[in-house]
């Protein structure tokens, strides 16, 4: 099986921490050379020192807020300019809070479909002649879960990530005669500052414990525990190999089972 990805490039997308960085980890213990994305230069430069460099890989990072589409075409468009190559582009980014649809402001649909849909779009119309080019091209979207199944009280994510899995999956179909594959990963319960905010969340509104909140989303687990991180990254990065080429325009849940759906 080939899953090396050694002369790859790679751009990754909120990766100073969590999922993003998870993948990138993994993208590079497989040979990638790799370029963060996130709008906090210092956790950037620390993420940047914690990658594999055994292949004599050159990483670096961007600094964009993806609140603001400008700076992330700006950022991308600078480091193209510099001959630099993009096989791989990771799109991903924190979610919006948490809250019922009904009770959210359209700001806060307006906002999120910026920080998501748009800046995803401006970082592919950017890399794919890039990807063509080279040929060479991998588009993942990390999202959600709730894209199959809606997750109570997060009302502005489960809109925006329904639409970011429509648009991924339009453009699975439109790229694919170029040999880009582009797929959807959807985590469930994973590890992360995310998982933490969640946690909080059903804290504050249930009056309960971190353990018993906890104890309670197990509950629904087929693998009765919660994901790591780096669990996570491997699949991203796999969908990324020359292993996966003919995998295009899924949703690859990474839940432990935890989906009632197909």
């Amino acid at each position: 099986m080939d899953l090396s990805l050694i002369n790859k490039y790679a751009v990754v997308c909120g990766s100073t921490q969590g999922l993003g960085f998870a993948s990138a980890v993994e993208l590079a213990l497989m040979g990638a050379t790799v370029t963060l994305m996130a709008r906090n230069q210092e956790k950037l430069i620390n993420a940047v020192e914690k990658l594999d460099t055994s292949r004599q890989q050159k990483h670096n990072y961007l600094v964009a807020d993806f609140q603001y589409p400008e700076q992330v075409k700006k950022a991308i468009d600078a480091h193209l300019e510099k001959n630099n190559i993009v096989n791989i582009l990771v799109n991903n980014s924190g979610g919006p809070k948490g809250g019922t649809a009904i009770d959210a402001n359209t700001n806060e649909f307006l906002l999120a479909f910026n920080n998501h849909l748009i800046s995803n779009q401006v970082l592919v119309q950017a890399t794919v002649p890039s990807m063509k080019k080279s040929g060479y091209g991998r588009i993942v979207n990390i999202i959600s879960t709730s894209v199959k199944q809606p997750i109570p009280g997060l009302g502005v994510s489960n809109t925006i990530r329904g639409a970011v899995a429509s648009w991924g999956k339009t453009l699975a179909n439109e790229l694919g005669q170029y040999g880009i594959t582009v797929n959807n990963v959807l985590p469930g319960y994973t590890k992360t500052s995310r998982y933490d905010y969640v946690v909080k969340s059903k804290m504050d509104a249930t009056g309960k414990s971190a353990d018993e909140i906890e104890d309670n989303l197990v509950s629904d687990i087929p693998l009765k525990r919660i994901g790591k991180p780096e669990e996570f990254g491997a699949a991203v990065a796999f969908l990324c190999s020359p292993a996966a080429a003919y995998i295009n325009g899924i949703n690859l849940p990474v839940d432990g089972g935890r989906l009632s759906t197909l």
